[in-house]
């Protein structure tokens, strides 16, 4: 050991016993400091008696998923999409999401949207019904397990939509643009049927700012 070790080590030993003297502990970046933060954090909210997977402007009309109470969504990214799993705008349900491109058969891209993912048939049944409003880079993709006939209404909603049917391969079958029921309206009446395995919402004439027409292709991973 050289004596610039042995001095080094001194000054070290030091240092320890003084930090110990007066109780400082440490510890890594991004470890127990994140978890007590987030603690912190989760106990101020449960104690302002606040939903952490809603925004006011989300408010249901009616009992929230007990399980939309995560602090916060993980995710998962690949090349091609983005999965997390809550939707904040959706109130109703907790769900995953995936990143969905509108193209040309050629692959030239059109637009894309977040879409929530309504592949159970309660979250298929709620749809958009109990969402206040949809940012413009977000939709609601409903799956089903393979094509058929489907009749989309506009139940309680409180906005228009573009409603878009497309195959089992994502060519897009049909398009409608669904306005907002009137003032003494339920909504109900208003029927849009199509055929396909899957169903985007975008907002209203989404699709024709964005140039989709049918044959054109929704992409996305689930």
């Amino acid at each position: 050991m050289t004596s610039r070790d042995s001095t080094r080590r001194a000054h070290l030993r030091r240092v320890g016993a003084a930090l110990a003297a007066v109780g400082v502990a440490g510890c890594s970046a991004g470890d127990e400091t994140d978890g007590d933060t987030a603690a912190t954090e989760a106990a101020t909210t449960e104690a302002a008696g606040t939903d952490t997977a809603t925004t006011a402007a989300d408010t249901p009309t009616a009992e929230p998923d007990p399980t939309a109470t995560d602090t916060g969504p993980t995710t998962e990214t690949d090349s091609t999409a983005t999965r997390t799993t809550t939707a904040p705008h959706h109130p109703r349900h907790d769900y995953e999401t995936t990143d969905v491109r509108a193209e040309t058969p050629d692959g030239e891209h059109l637009g894309m949207v977040t879409a929530a993912v309504a592949d159970t048939p309660e979250k298929r049944f709620d749809g958009l019904s109990y969402t206040d409003s949809l940012p413009e880079d977000r939709g609601m993709l409903f799956v089903y397990d393979e094509v058929g006939d489907h009749t989309f209404v506009m139940r309680r909603m409180s906005f228009g939509i573009d409603i878009v049917y497309a195959d089992a391969d994502g060519v897009v079958t049909t398009i409608h643009h669904a306005p907002e029921p009137g003032p003494d309206e339920d909504g109900n009446e208003q029927e849009y049927p199509g055929q396909g395995q899957y169903v985007l919402e975008v907002n209203y004439e989404w699709t024709t700012r964005h140039g989709v027409e049918e044959g054109d292709v929704l992409a996305f991973e689930w």
